[in-house]
């Protein structure tokens, strides 16, 4: 570990050049033409990282970045409004027309909160001032646009770095019996999520599980009846996917449910997990699990969903919110049913927690069927071949949330195996409604709007209101 830090010391820029590279990076990722195919979330965070690891003033590293964004945005925005007529000429935009057509698409839905909205929208975030420069767009419009955007993206793409550097000695210093099972733990979610991205895509009508299964079923007696069940020929996408995802989270749900009744009582796994947890010296990380317990109980899943029920009640979307109603009450049935017929008890209960059992853990069900649901309905909308983008995203918001219910000590990590199998039965058997029939679009939805709405109201519930 002293190597890696060592190598780390030696090869970072001074302070001065690492302040500089912040400035240059945010200018870069937010300018036309450029910034399209430039990673500069990775880049910025890592230089976050560095400035919080040599405890350069976080509000120093946040200035450059925010002018760096609004120098980027400006030289965009300049560009477009004096050469609107060879824009389309230049290099990549001659290559890839339709990066402008959905800039344009997204200012035409937005007007002038577009530059705002549009610096956290990845595709479009370095195509929307060049836009609105192309549209002319009043420049003092623009100008409040840019800084207020800028003010607001500096703190969300810094701070996250900026604290990954400053705790990452002691993240290093993590227990050496903690390292195999962090290093399993990790290899096993990514293992899944690549076998249930290749399962959904080998189960869509190119695949080769869609085109053998459909060989092999329509050669069995009834056959061709069980195959119209299975994959219906009207869908964009047919459930059988869905269908593998049910048969298999519901046979592995009651594989481990066995298992945690066989034990009676905490899995040796179980104890020596939380045991080698609660031995964590590693600051702010009990402030953190304590904030995503907030994200994910009950009134936290109220508050972030609420946006998007009540757009769905007002264009009255009922199939939609039904469907969606139905998997967060239904997760929320089972989850107490389970704890009752389970009766399994916590490591540590707080006094909000004194009357709630362990298994399985509702925070991290619930998670599952609510970004699960989110991902599904997203993915439907997205291309074939960038629907996995949904699924992994849900993945990085779920996993965390999940582990900080070990952190703050009130559930064992085989409680959050049994979340995550039962919130896939839900999400698995909601899709399998949703998927029988067809649904009209959700075309016209404000998702920037409600996505906002929700960041607020739920950074409100996490900042002010007391756990339920």
């Amino acid at each position: 570990m002293g190597n890696a830090g060592d190598w780390l010391i030696q090869w970072a820029p001074s302070p001065g050049l690492l302040l500089l590279s912040v400035f240059a990076i945010a200018l870069v990722e937010s300018l036309a033409l450029v910034g399209v195919v430039v990673p500069g979330v990775v880049l910025i965070t890592a230089a976050a990282s560095l400035a919080g690891h040599q405890e350069i003033a976080v509000g120093w590293v946040m200035a450059c970045a925010f002018a760096g964004a609004i120098v980027g945005d400006g030289v965009s925005y300049t560009i477009g409004y004096r050469y609107r007529e060879q824009v389309t000429t230049m290099w990549p935009l001659s290559h890839h027309p339709e990066w402008l057509s959905r800039g344009a698409r997204f200012f035409q839905r937005h007007g002038p909160l577009s530059v705002l909205l549009g610096r956290f929208v990845g595709p479009v975030r370095p195509i929307v001032p060049l836009v609105a420069g192309i549209l002319h767009m009043p420049p003092a419009t623009f100008t409040w646009a840019n800084v207020g955007s800028a003010a607001l993206w500096a703190p969300a793409y810094i701070l996250p770095g900026y604290l990954l550097g400053r705790t990452w000695q002691q993240w290093l210093a993590l227990p050496q019996d903690l390292h195999p099972w962090l290093t399993a733990l990790g290899i096993t979610v990514v293992a899944l999520a690549i076998i249930f991205s290749l399962v959904r895509h080998h189960a869509s009508p190119p695949g080769f599980l869609f085109r053998s299964l459909s060989w092999l079923t329509l050669r069995l007696p009834g056959g061709q009846r069980l195959w119209r069940w299975l994959a219906p020929t009207h869908e964009d996408e047919p459930p059988l996917a869905t269908w593998l995802l049910l048969l298999g989270s519901l046979t592995a749900l009651c594989a481990w449910t066995l298992v945690v009744l066989q034990a009676d009582g905490p899995l040796p796994m179980d104890e020596r997990l939380n045991a080698l947890v609660s031995s964590l010296d590693i600051p702010h990380l009990a402030t953190l699990s304590t904030s995503l317990a907030k994200a994910g109980d009950t009134l936290g899943v109220i508050v972030l969903a609420l946006p998007w029920l009540g757009w769905l009640l007002w264009r009255r979307r009922w199939a939609a919110l039904s469907h969606i109603a139905a998997g967060l009450a239904g997760i929320g049935l089972l989850n107490t049913l389970g704890k009752s017929v389970i009766g399994r008890l916590r490591p540590d209960a707080p006094d909000y927690l004194a009357d709630s059992l362990s298994y399985p853990s509702a925070h991290t069900s619930t998670a599952v069927v609510l970004y699960g649901l989110a991902a599904a309905f997203i993915a439907q909308r997205l291309p074939h071949h960038r629907r996995f983008w949904p699924y992994w995203v849900a993945i990085a918001i779920i996993f965390p949330m999940a582990l900080s219910r070990i952190v703050l000590g009130v559930h064992w990590l085989s409680d959050l195996i049994g979340g995550a199998l039962l919130g896939l039965v839900v999400c698995a058997m909601v899709q399998l409604s949703w998927l029988r029939r067809e649904r009209p679009g959700f075309a016209g939805c404000p998702g920037a709007y409600l996505g906002l709405a929700s960041l607020v109201l739920i950074s409100a519930r996490m900042l002010w209101l007391p756990p339920v």
